[in-house]
C-alpha cells in the first residue's frame, strides 16, 4: 500500500455505523415500494431500486438491488440538475424521468422517480428510486422487442418534468403518461407508490439530520465517499500494470442474420486507475441491443466492485478512480434516436467481458470461468376482461454462473447486472390466464470441469385463453456460450420453443415479438448454463455420482465428458 493511498481514518467504527445507517434508509424504502406495489414485476420480482443523493449529485447509498438501475438513477439526478437551476426547485417538489437520450436513462420502462429534500430551507439531499414499469406503451407489449429499430417504437419518452409541484401532483401529466400504457390504472397506482416510497426515505434522513445535525451529517458522507475511493485505489495498485483485453460475443443485433455482435473491451491498469476502452465492439445495432452510457458506466462500476472488493459500499467514490472510452456510433454508446429496450443483454456481456480481462490479473483462485451473462425475458399479454386495458406478465430469468476454484457455479440465478426474484407460479397463475406445464433445472447444461458450471432454466408456460400474444428477447442460441477456464468445459446454448414436444414444434427466434396463441398453446423457454473450472477428469467421483443421482448430470454426460465408468449409480 503506497504513502499516497493509505488508510487513515479517525473514527471507523463510527463510519461504519454511519454507513449501515444510511443502508437502513435505503433497505426501508426498498421494502416500502416492494409491499406498496401492484404489479407483479414491482411487487413480486423486485425490478427496482432505490438511492440517496447529495445535493451535488453525488451518490451517496443505494439499496442492495439491481447494479444496472444504478446507470439510470445516476443519470436521473444529472438530468435534474442540468435541467432545473437548484433556486428553481422548491421543497415539495418531485420529479420524473425515463429516457436515455432526454434524461440519461437506461430504457423507457425504468421510469426514475427523485425527491428534492430541504432541511431548514435549504436543498440538501435526494431521495430517489426506479422501478420497472410492465409496459410503458410502444409496439409491443412489454415495450421491448429486440428488432425494434428506433426509440419511438419502445414507448412514452419522458424527459426531466416536474409530476409533483408544491405538494400539488400534476394529474395531467399523470394522465398523459399512464394513458400511453396498455394497464393504465396498474401504472398509476405504482407511480403513486413510487412518490410514497421517497417521502418516506426524505422524513428518515431529515430524522437522521436531526439527531446527528447537518454538519455532522455532510462531513461523515464527505469522509465515507473518500474513504470508498481510497480504498479502491488501494485494490487497484495491488495489481500488475499493463493492457488486459477480451471479447465477448452475441448472436445478432436483434433482428437475426448478419454477423454475429463483438463486445472487445481493453482494460489499462496504471497507478491507482483503471481505464476500459471498448473501442472494437461492433457498430450501433439495427434492432434494440444498444446499451447507453448510463448503462455502460453501471456495468463497468459493477464489475469493478464484484471483483476488486464486493464489501465496498456504493457510492460516489467508487466511480472517481475509473474511467470508460466507448465511441459514439457503436453497440456500446449509440446516437439517437437508437432502440436501447433489450439493452440488459448487451449489459450482461459487457460486465462478462470485463469478468474475462481481469483474468489475466487475478491469480486462479480468484477467476470465475464465465456465467450465463444473458437476460432472457419472456412476456404474455392479453385482455384483462374483468377491467379495462390489457395485462402484461414479464419476468427474466436467470441461467448458470460460472464455476469458480472451490465451488460449482450456482445454477438457475440471475448475474452481474440483473438481480431480480423469480415470480412465483401460484402468483402467476393467480393473477394472469397462464398454466405453468413445467419450472425445471436443465440437466447436463453446466459446463463440465473439476467445478461444474451452474445449471439454466427450463420455463414452460402454456395460454389458457384465446387472444394472447407473446414475446422474448434472449441470446446465446447461436453463437454465445459460456465458456470455461482451466480446461473446463462450455455451457449449453440456450432455445425458445413452441409446443415443445407436440407434432407442432417449432424453434423460435430468440427475438420473436407480438406472435399470438391459440388457447392451450405453449412456449418454453430453456436458458443457458455457466462453464466450468478446471479438468472434468478431475472431478471427483462422489460429486459426479452425486451429480447422477440428483438430476443434474446424465448418466450419459458423466461417461463422455467427466471420464467415469457405468457403475456409477
Amino acid at each position: 500500500m503506497s504513502k499516497s493511498t493509505e488508510l487513515k481514518i479517525a473514527d471507523p467504527i463510527g463510519m461504519e455505523v454511519f454507513c449501515n445507517r444510511l443502508l437502513t434508509i435505503t433497505e426501508d424504502m426498498n421494502n416500502t415500494l416492494i409491499r406498496s406495489s401492484f404489479s407483479t414485476n414491482i411487487k413480486e420480482r423486485k425490478d427496482c431500486s432505490v438511492a440517496l443523493f447529495d445535493v451535488l449529485g453525488r451518490l451517496v447509498a443505494q439499496g442492495t438491488q439491481i447494479p444496472l438501475h444504478l446507470g439510470s438513477l445516476n443519470g436521473a439526478i444529472e438530468s435534474v440538475l442540468n435541467d432545473f437551476p437548484v433556486a428553481d426547485i422548491r421543497d415539495g417538489d418531485v420529479f420524473i424521468c425515463n429516457d436515455p437520450y432526454l434524461s440519461n436513462g437506461s430504457h423507457l420502462p425504468d421510469i426514475n422517480i427523485v425527491t428534492p429534500v430541504f432541511w431548514d430551507g435549504e436543498l440538501s439531499f435526494f431521495t430517489a428510486n426506479i422501478a420497472h414499469h410492465s409496459d410503458v406503451g410502444g409496439t409491443v407489449p412489454g415495450s421491448i422487442a429486440g428488432g425494434s429499430k428506433s426509440i419511438f417504437e419502445e414507448g412514452i419518452r419522458i424527459p426531466a418534468c416536474r409530476i409533483v409541484a408544491g405538494h400539488i401532483l400534476n394529474e395531467d401529466l399523470l394522465r398523459i403518461i399512464c394513458n400511453n400504457t396498455r394497464d393504465p390504472e396498474e401504472r398509476r397506482l405504482d407511480l403513486n407508490v413510487q412518490i410514497g416510497t421517497n417521502t418516506r426515505g426524505a422524513e428518515a434522513l431529515r430524522a437522521l439530520i436531526g439527531q446527528m445535525g447537518m454538519q455532522a451529517v455532510k462531513q461523515s458522507i464527505d469522509d465515507f465517499i473518500n474513504y470508498t475511493q481510497r480504498r479502491v485505489m488501494n485494490r487497484i495498485e495491488e495489481l500488475k500494470p499493463g493492457t488486459y483485453r477480451y471479447t465477448s460475443y452475441m448472436d445478432d443485433d436483434g433482428l437475426g442474420g448478419g454477423d454475429p455482435v463483438v463486445i472487445c473491451v481493453a482494460l489499462t491498469v496504471e497507478g491507482g486507475s483503471l481505464h476500459f476502452d471498448f473501442t472494437g465492439s461492433s457498430g450501433q445495432a439495427r434492432g434494440a441491443m444498444n446499451l447507453p452510457m448510463s448503462a455502460m458506466k453501471a456495468s463497468v462500476y459493477y464489475a469493478v466492485k464484484a471483483i476488486l472488493d464486493p464489501d465496498i459500499a456504493p457510492n460516489a467514490g467508487l466511480f472517481a478512480p475509473i474511467s470508460i472510452h466507448a465511441p459514439v456510433g457503436t453497440i456500446t454508446n449509440p446516437r439517437p434516436p437508437a432502440a436501447v429496450g433489450a439493452r440488459s443483454i448487451t449489459a450482461q456481456k459487457v460486465a462478462g467481458a470485463i469478468f474475462g480481462a481481469f483474468q489475466g490479473l487475478l491469480p486462479p483462485e480468484k477467476i470465475m470461468a464465465a456465467s450465463n451473462d444473458c437476460c432472457p425475458a419472456i412476456v404474455f399479454s392479453g385482455n384483462w376482461g374483468t377491467r379495462e386495458g390489457d395485462f402484461v406478465y414479464l419476468e427474466t430469468l436467470g441461467g448458470g454462473s460460472g464455476a469458480r476454484f472451490d465451488k460449482d457455479g450456482m445454477d438457475a440465478v440471475h448475474v452481474h447486472m440483473t438481480n431480480t426474484s423469480n415470480l412465483p407460479i401460484e402468483a402467476l397463475e393467480n393473477e394472469y390466464p397462464l398454466l405453468v406445464d413445467e419450472y425445471a433445472l436443465i440437466p447436463d447444461s453446466g459446463g463440465a470441469g473439476l467445478r461444474r458450471g451452474g445449471l439454466g432454466i427450463a420455463k414452460q408456460i402454456r395460454a389458457r385463453a384465446d387472444g394472447i400474444t407473446f414475446s422474448a428477447r434472449s441470446d446465446n442460441h447461436v453463437i454465445g456460450r459460456a465458456l470455461g477456464v482451466k480446461s473446463g468445459g462450455v455451457g449449453r446454448q440456450a432455445r425458445l420453443i413452441q409446443n415443445f414436444g407436440t407434432r407442432q414444434e417449432q424453434e423460435l427466434f430468440s427475438k420473436t415479438a407480438n406472435m399470438p396463441l391459440e388457447k392451450n398453446a405453449s412456449v418454453r423457454i430453456e436458458t443457458s448454463g455457466g462453464g466450468g473450472f478446471g479438468a472434468p477428469q478431475s472431478r471427483p467421483r462422489g460429486l459426479v455420482e452425486q451429480d447422477v443421482r440428483n438430476g443434474k448430470v446424465s448418466l450419459e454426460c458423466a461417461l463422455r465428458d467427466f471420464g467415469y465408468s457405468s457403475e456409477i449409480r
